[in-house]
């Protein structure tokens, strides 16, 4: 499979592009994170990571990038001792929760959709 990936993303000034598109079409299938408060959902069982296999996991990256990865880092420092709590009911949270997950589900549309001309574009190009 890699040595025909290889050969597919070619040596040219787009094979790096070729290859990201297609590597991003290739793990499309698989599901998408979603946020949530954990105080909303009463079944613990939906704190499980399948691929980790942990039963408890939470996922954020550098607090500059996304809305949703401070609130968690808030949340995370609160739950430390390192901060304050934060005074928002756990309804507001998961509507912040559900605000965040409808934007990421439209960025990720938009994505699908431009990887799909340029997909169609390279095969229409490609001899």
């Amino acid at each position: 499979l890699q040595k025909s990936l290889r050969e597919t993303f070619g040596a040219d000034q787009y094979s790096r592009a070729r290859k990201e598109v297609l590597t991003y079409m290739f793990s499309r299938p698989m599901q998408m994170a979603l946020y949530f408060c954990t105080g909303v959902l009463g079944d613990e069982t939906l704190f499980h990571h399948y691929a980790l296999n942990v039963p408890f996991y939470t996922h954020f990256t550098s607090p500059i990038r996304r809305y949703a990865d401070i609130v968690v880092h808030r949340l995370l420092s609160a739950s430390l001792g390192a901060r304050s709590p934060l005074k928002m009911e756990k309804e507001a949270i998961q509507k912040q929760a559900d605000h965040c997950n409808d934007r990421k589900m439209a960025s990720k549309r938009v994505q699908e959709l431009s990887a799909d001309l340029f997909f169609s574009i390279f095969v229409r190009v490609r001899p």
